[in-house]
């Protein structure tokens, strides 16, 4: 089979201004389950896939701008947001598959992947699935690299985290909670640079429907140890795939640490950091953060993808692991996390 010549960077020179119709939820039906999305622009596929608890709505102020180039497809996964909640697979394996669908059902066939914290395990996942369809990678704050996680994540993975989670629906909770936020933030904590994006998500979570299918998606990637996957065994496979990573440097649920692992691990990947920003750098500083997503979906090829080449990166396996030779690329962060993940898997 012949290689796919290589595809030439996209560009919308028209820009077109998006307005409220443009970001409302659409649905589509597949495999019998309601999916929400939102769909804006032209030009270019640009996928954006949120966090747990999250949903499309936290790219409401980006999206205007990112749409004045790209077509963006902004989904509520399963689970989450206006998407039905069924009891289902909540892995990150069958996430990426339902992005694939829902792509495949709006006639889109190749896209950039950006992902935020589960959302970029996610955007991994989906690229080594499909790596044929995935022209980029942005990952933001993005799971799936180390095992190290906000330890509240950690306890909301053990048993009796329905009663935990309801009784924050309690009266009189969510002032309690609110009022613990805001001392976090007070006293120059990272975990008060998320308090008001991370109390968001408690309000997301109104019934025992929501909550179930939050607890179910978390146990899928987190265990009482941290993070119970990882693509960091096979970051090598982005070799070709443009990548970025975005993390802020008090980031409290994954740690900056992480950022520098991946970057390491994935061979030609570009990392910025915000300075200051915590789990949300696309809400610290939109601005920025738009620039450095339009200059770089604009001044890179999208990821020229071969059966030959994946056949060879697979064959040489990991640097480092073959005939005995060490990786001096990478750091002892980035080898510790890959001893973890021997009994870690994304897929």
């Amino acid at each position: 089979m012949a290689d796919v010549p290589p595809r030439r960077p996209r560009r919308s020179h028209r820009l077109r201004s998006v307005g409220d119709a443009d970001l409302r939820l659409r649905h589509k039906v597949v495999h019998g389950y309601r999916r929400a999305y939102r769909m804006a622009g032209q030009g270019p596929a640009l996928v954006l896939i949120h966090g747990i608890g999250d949903s499309s709505a936290t790219w409401a102020e980006l999206i205007p701008d990112l749409a004045r180039t790209h077509t963006v497809v902004a989904p509520d996964l399963l689970g989450h947001g206006s998407s039905d909640k069924p009891r289902a697979d909540y892995s990150v394996a069958a996430y990426a598959n339902g992005v694939r669908d829902l792509l495949t059902s709006l006639d889109i066939e190749s896209a950039t992947l950006m992902g935020h914290s589960l959302g970029g395990g996610v955007a991994m996942q989906f690229a080594y699935q499909f790596p044929e369809r995935t022209e980029r990678l942005i990952l933001v704050s993005a799971g799936g690299v180390g095992r190290e996680v906000n330890p509240v994540l950690r306890a909301v993975s053990l048993p009796g985290a329905h009663l935990a989670l309801a009784a924050l629906r309690l009266p009189g909770m969510r002032l309690q909670v609110g009022l613990f936020a805001q001392l976090m933030k007070l006293l120059d904590t990272d975990l008060g640079q998320d308090a008001p994006e991370l109390l968001t998500l408690v309000d997301a979570l109104p019934d025992a429907t929501s909550r179930s299918a939050f607890i179910r998606t978390l146990r899928a990637v987190v265990d009482w140890r941290g993070q119970a996957v990882t693509m960091l065994d096979r970051c090598y496979l982005t070799e070709g795939m443009p990548t970025m990573l975005l993390w802020g440097d008090r980031d409290s649920v994954v740690p900056v640490w992480h950022a520098y692992g991946a970057h390491e691990a994935m061979p030609g990947s570009r990392l910025e950091i915000f300075e200051g920003a915590g789990h949300f750098p696309f809400h610290s500083d939109p601005a920025r953060f738009v620039a450095l997503v339009e200059e770089f979906t604009g001044t890179t090829r999208p990821a020229d993808w071969s059966r030959e080449h994946w056949r060879e990166l697979l064959r040489a396996g990991r640097p480092g692991t073959a005939a005995g030779h060490p990786d001096t690329a990478r750091n002892r962060m980035v080898e510790r996390g890959l001893k973890d993940a021997s009994e870690r898997s994304a897929t």
